[in-house]
């Protein structure tokens, strides 16, 4: 099972790479239910895999201008305490409860990728900081992140965008910084508790990093509308799968039913240019999902 997780961790990587995000939405299932690991060792390995994958990822966006450093070392750095507090408090929370936790993530991540992003009217860099609304949206973002194991990218995106005025390219760059930072902040956080198996971590964590490379060469080829609508709607299957195992069979049968018809409906509905459904997956803009 343990090469089996590190083979499907290269598709977690090209994912990544593809989307720019969502490494953890596809990591905690993956470490929890392939290669058999406990919850809470689940969610600090995936920060540890997220956190890595995330700072090579900001290293190309860095050489191409994309990360605005002030803002996002800022919004970081509070993310970090956010996180740590988190993965500390985790230890006092069960580990089904934070998998269910986990799992209404998910969810909000597949609704956001859905949706699309919305175009965001930015004056410049050079407008002034918003200094205690990107700490306080950072501490929150952050302990999210360090309770749960995601990374929050599809909340610090629009948060930069609107909050530090970021166009949505350099929002994107320097959300990978912001979301390297707390990983690593959270997964500190969890070693104080929590035994992760580092051989283990570091060979998904490799896997994951090779695919995010090749991912990064992919997106040309792909439709990334397409692409981050078709992952939108597998978060919430799995999302099901999750509900299913750590609540009840019931409750993950009527998840999954809920978004086979979601699905369908809203498939049926494209072919109709004044059906509601189309306002919920209409794209805004065709940058990627960060999650």
């Amino acid at each position: 099972m343990i090469a089996l997780s590190i083979g499907l961790a290269v598709f977690v990587g090209i994912a990544l790479g593809l989307l720019g995000g969502g490494g953890s939405i596809l990591t905690v299932p993956l470490l929890a239910y392939v290669a058999g690991m406990e919850a809470k060792q689940a969610i600090a390995t995936s920060l540890l895999v997220v956190g890595v994958t995330s700072a090579v990822g900001a290293i190309s966006h860095a050489r191409a201008g994309r990360v605005q450093w002030r803002t996002g070392l800022v919004f970081g750095g509070a993310g970090m305490v956010g996180a740590y507090a988190g993965g500390f408090l985790a230890r006092f929370i069960p580990g089904t409860v934070l998998l269910i936790g986990f799992a209404v993530m998910m969810i909000a991540t597949a609704v956001a990728m859905l949706r699309g992003r919305k175009n965001v009217e930015t004056t410049g860099r050079n407008q002034r900081l918003p200094v205690p609304k990107i700490i306080a949206e950072g501490l929150v973002v952050g302990l999210v992140t360090g309770l749960v194991g995601a990374g929050g990218g599809f909340l610090v995106v629009p948060a930069l965008a609107l909050l530090g005025g970021l166009p949505m390219p350099v929002a994107v760059g320097t959300s990978l910084i912001v979301i390297a930072m707390k990983s690593f902040a959270g997964l500190g956080g969890y070693l104080s508790s929590v035994a992760i198996d580092w051989p283990v971590a570091l060979a998904v964590t490799g896997a994951a990093v090779v695919g995010a490379l090749a991912g990064a060469r992919l997106t040309s080829m792909v439709n990334p509308d397409s692409l981050r609508k078709a992952f939108g709607w597998f978060v919430l299957a799995m999302s099901s799968v999750i509900l299913g195992q750590e609540i009840h069979l019931g409750v993950g049968i009527a998840a999954a039913l809920i978004t086979a018809v979601a699905a369908l409906a809203t498939v049926a509905c494209s072919r109709y240019a004044r059906c509601p459904l189309r306002r919920l997956t209409r794209t805004h803009t065709s940058g990627p999902a960060t999650a």
